[in-house]
């Protein structure tokens, strides 16, 4: 899978932009704050529909005005498709593939495929649980369209149940309503729990590997699946804690509350583990993302590394670049003087400056 051009509208800093792509190593580089990031979040907005950052579309509108466009062209399997995404101000976006308007965000899903690496993604193991329960979602909706389904139904019935809730104490005759929704909530839910299950059973494979091979064989890393219910204790448990749920106005028990355990030997190293096991289990866990794009759909994924090498050590920024040789990567960094140096395989340089892509014609910093 390649990204073969990005067209950009008023979108961040950038008032007009297009850029080509080399199928390899594309670097974007120059100080901090002056848009490099922005054409990977370009990159990731048109693929998902939705920013890799918290936030509403209109934060993504260039200030002043009331619209932003995405344009890029993918080649997937030999097939080219056209994607177009308009941000609006003040309704919602506007989604086309090859010219045709798409009626649901989610029907955008898998016409491109990328994995996200940033420095936020380094703490995700010392993060809370909601960073953790993103990235499944994030990776499941890519790769699974029913899940996306799935999920997107239980959110909406969660956000009414929550809603009931806060209204029962002043309308008690709302209360056969609630029935409803459990049953909604348990129908959905269930679903979201097995398809994170099955995902995070042939993720724990690949990361393993990959981890062991990173540390030499000296660790051995677990992720474990925590869900905060059980499927068949699902409707029990929501019946039995109707009353607590009524008290906090709040729905306190099902996949909106999993979690994701990291565990070497003995050692949960969300909260036990140093900074370098937790470096090097996020690199092993954004690693196998790749792979596992690669094994469930035959084809490789768009690779886009936020600034991360500068927070890693010689070891690891190694161990990374040697395994995505047939990955397209957009890059973001301050510098190329270190790839130069270190050999490292580089296809296409843009300097980027206050809003402005340069292609670079030589290595020169």
């Amino acid at each position: 899978m390649k990204i073969r051009s990005l067209e950009l509208k008023n979108f961040r800093n950038y008032g007009e932009l297009q850029i080509t792509f080399s199928e390899g190593v594309n670097i974007f580089y120059g100080d901090n704050a002056q848009g490099k990031t922005n054409i990977l979040e370009a990159v990731f907005v048109g693929a998902t529909s939705r920013s890799h950052r918290a936030g509403k579309d209109r934060e993504m509108i260039r200030f002043g005005e009331e619209e932003a466009h995405i344009k890029y062209f993918v080649e997937k399997r030999g097939i080219t498709d056209r994607i177009d995404m308009h941000l609006k101000k003040s309704r919602a976006k506007g989604i086309a593939l090859n010219g045709v308007p798409l009626r649901r965000a989610s029907d955008l899903f898998g016409s491109a495929n990328v994995v996200f690496f940033s420095p936020e993604d380094l703490n995700i193991i010392k993060e809370g649980p909601s960073q953790r329960r993103r990235f499944m979602d994030t990776e499941l909706c890519q790769l699974d369209r029913v899940y996306m389904s799935y999920l997107s139904n239980y959110n909406k019935v969660v956000l009414q149940r929550n809603k009931l809730l806060k209204e029962l104490e002043f309308h008690k005759d709302y209360m056969d309503t609630l029935q409803v929704w459990d049953m909604q909530l348990v129908r959905y839910g269930c679903e979201v729990i097995k398809k994170r299950r099955e995902f995070i059973g042939q993720l724990e494979t690949i990361t393993r590997e990959i981890h062991r091979n990173i540390t030499g064989g000296r660790e051995e890393l677990r992720l474990i699946y925590e869900p905060n219910i059980q499927e068949q204790e699902f409707e029990k448990e929501l019946e039995s804690k109707r009353s607590r749920d009524m008290r906090a106005k709040a729905t306190l028990s099902g996949p909106h509350r999993d979690d994701l355990a990291f565990v070497s030997g003995d050692i949960d190293i969300r909260v036990f583990g140093s900074q370098g096991q937790q470096r090097t289990a996020a690199l092993s866990l954004k690693l196998a993302e790749i792979e596992m794009v690669r094994q469930r759909l035959g084809d490789c994924p768009i690779l886009l590394l936020d600034d991360v090498l500068s927070e890693l050590d010689r070891s690891r920024q190694k161990k990374l670049l040697d395994s995505i040789e047939s990955v397209q990567t957009l890059l973001t960094c301050t510098g190329v003087d270190g790839f130069v140096r270190e050999r490292f395989p580089v296809n296409q340089i843009f300097r980027v400056s206050q809003g402005s892509v340069e292609e670079m014609r030589t290595f020169d910093t």
